[in-house]
């Protein structure tokens, strides 16, 4: 069972409106109920009630939520628990789709050279959970696509990425140089599910668009449906696709970012934060390095 889909319900069942409890998670409605309506497939009831005017608790809603309050109040004491060690050598990383692309050998080069005990173990992330992961301790640090809306965690930018339009091989816009949004205003897309903000990085979205929660899942969305998607430009490297063109895209970049919860004091945290930080300026001194080796 899904520890961030039993918080969801929780929420729900204090604001008694989806709209609201949605915006409390930082996330979209649509992903938000159909969270809770896996969660009621999986239990095999139905928790709440759900009309055009109205939200309420079932019966079984009732009985079933105290209970999910003081499962997750445990869990909380337990992270609690573990954040008080500061000896901890395994770190949990969430990493949304590309991550820190072509950053991640300086980062563990740094890593091993001043932390070498450190072991990091990592998660794979989506758009509705990047921040999420982070907030219920299902990892320590995320490495993110930050799109505002996480003001109660530690969200320090690391670098901007070009941004991108993934359109089909075959579509007469392959061939441009670059697009711009009136190029692409009235084409169906595909839409990033997930927190509000990917609306405004992504586009006004569109009545025919269709949506993925992966970064990873876009090319592939893109050469199926005969859409449009949206990437930073590190995604030409790190997920080709031979039936997709990236292309040079105006507007805002995606901003890599990462997130840990304010509280977390633990060296861990401390040292991977640290390392993603330096990470810019550790490669561009191997890359001048490699210059005058060369030029030696």
């Amino acid at each position: 069972m899904d520890v961030r889909s039993l918080r969801y319900a929780l929420t729900l069942a204090e604001e008694l409106h989806f709209g609201r409890a949605a915006r409390a998670h930082y996330i979209a409605a649509q992903p938000f109920g159909r969270r809770i309506q896996e969660l009621e497939r999986e239990l095999g009831v139905k928790l709440f009630e759900r009309t055009s005017r109205r939200v309420a608790l079932t019966p079984a809603g009732e009985r079933f939520l105290p209970r999910a309050r003081r499962v997750l109040a445990e869990m909380d004491e337990l992270i609690r628990t573990a954040e008080g060690d500061h000896a901890e050598p395994i770190l949990r990383v969430g990493v949304l789709g590309f991550g820190l692309a072509d950053r991640w050998a300086a980062t563990r080069t740094l890593l091993a050279t001043h932390h070498p005990e450190l072991e990091l173990s990592y998660r794979e992330l989506d758009w509705t959970t990047q921040y999420d992961a982070v907030r219920t301790g299902e990892v320590d640090v995320a490495v993110l696509h930050d799109v505002g809306g996480a003001d109660d965690l530690l969200v320090e930018p690391v670098m901007n990425t070009a941004r991108c339009a993934v359109v089909p091989a075959e579509s007469e816009l392959a061939g441009a140089g670059r697009l711009s949004a009136a190029d692409i205003a009235d084409v169906p897309r595909v839409k990033l599910g997930g927190q509000p903000g990917l609306v405004d990085w992504g586009g006004a979205p569109t009545r025919r668009d269709v949506e993925v929660r992966s970064p990873a899942h876009v090319a592939t969305a893109v050469a199926t449906t005969g859409r449009i998607g949206f990437h930073g430009e590190p995604a030409t490297r790190f997920f080709p696709h031979p039936g997709v063109r990236y292309l040079p895209l105006e507007g805002p970049d995606p901003v890599v970012a990462i997130a840990s919860r304010r509280n977390d004091r633990r060296d861990t945290v401390a040292a991977f934060r640290a390392a993603t930080l330096a990470s810019p300026a550790a490669d561009s001194l191997a890359a001048a390095q490699a210059e005058d080796a060369v030029e030696s």
